[in-house]
């Protein structure tokens, strides 16, 4: 059970870290006493991110083993949990102790990271200049190994930080061509320029029209802004063509004014206005004598009913 564990954090420790690690633990809760089981644990924490279990893991394996070989990982461990003057004491320690040249290469990079968070830039760079053989000339970098590769992007990284980008991108060009396998990742970096100068084009083609003119800086004789009359064709002034008469503009028109009107075209002469106006106390009020009474007291004569 402890060996399935440990194949399967093994092959998913690259894909899958955290998941590597849960198969680790499950092999450390079955023997914990084993030295590969503590540094499969360390190994797939540091993976994980989990760098406090990762050092204290791989501490419990260098005194179960007696191996030497995690100095860089520890180192790298102590930078990642924010302590990176311990990290410059076990790469001191680390290197006084002759190293193999690959551990010699992480021990490098680890101690230009510490730097770089203190905030010394300039050593940083001496680091590498120095790891790199003193001056280093992009030109001469060649096909190498890969530990000499990955010393060669911290470097241009350096250089891009510092404001030297010319520089950089002659480093980026030749790690490029020495490394057409892209062990080192080399190519994200071009692709994450190529994607910022086309998020840059898209924010300009976004301040443009569809005819490549600046919005807001259309002029008011722009013919899409006023009318779409064809050329030649004269707009009616809409408002200055409407009679300006107070009767038919701004006030109300009265039915009445409209039969006067109608009859003086006509040539009639229309009612006095005031003939026009109902009555409405008259509703009350007895009605006048009709042709055929004598007085109102004589009784009227017999009528027809009413029709419906």
């Amino acid at each position: 059970m402890v060996g399935q564990h440990l194949v399967a954090a093994g092959g998913l420790l690259d894909d899958e870290p955290a998941l590597a690690l849960e198969h680790a633990r499950a092999a450390r809760d079955r023997a914990s006493r084993l030295a590969i089981v503590r540094e499969a644990v360390g190994v797939a924490a540091y993976h994980a991110g989990d760098y406090a279990e990762a050092a204290k893991e791989l501490r419990a394996y260098r005194r179960m083993s007696g191996d030497e070989g995690y100095r860089a990982v520890l180192a790298d461990c102590e930078r990642a949990l924010g302590r990176p003057e311990n990290a410059l004491r076990l790469v001191s320690e680390a290197q006084a102790a002759n190293p193999e040249p690959d551990e010699v290469v992480e021990l490098r990079l680890v101690e230009a990271g510490a730097r770089h968070d203190l905030g010394e830039l300039p050593a940083a760079l001496l680091v590498l200049a120095t790891a790199l053989g003193g001056r280093p000339n992009p030109t001469e970098l060649g096909s190498t190994d890969l530990g000499r590769l990955r010393l060669a992007v911290a470097y241009a990284d350096l250089l891009e930080e510092s404001g030297e980008d010319d520089q950089a991108a002659q480093w980026y060009d030749a790690i490029a061509a020495a490394d057409p396998d892209d062990l080192t990742g080399i190519s994200a970096r071009f692709g994450a320029e190529e994607d910022d100068e086309d998020a840059e084009e898209d924010d300009e083609d976004d301040d443009e029209d569809d005819d490549g003119e600046a919005v807001g800086e259309r002029s008011v004789d722009d013919p899409a802004l006023t009318d779409s009359s064809p050329e030649g064709t004269a707009v009616p002034d809409v408002v200055g063509d409407l009679d300006e008469d107070p009767v038919t503009v701004g006030e109300e028109v009265h039915p009445d004014d409209i039969e006067a009107e109608v009859a003086e075209l006509l040539g009639e002469t229309p009612p006095p206005r005031a003939s026009l106006e109902f009555d409405h106390s008259r509703l009350f009020q007895e009605p006048p004598g009709r042709p055929g009474f004598e007085s109102a007291d004589e009784p009227p004569a017999q009528q027809d009913p009413p029709t419906n």
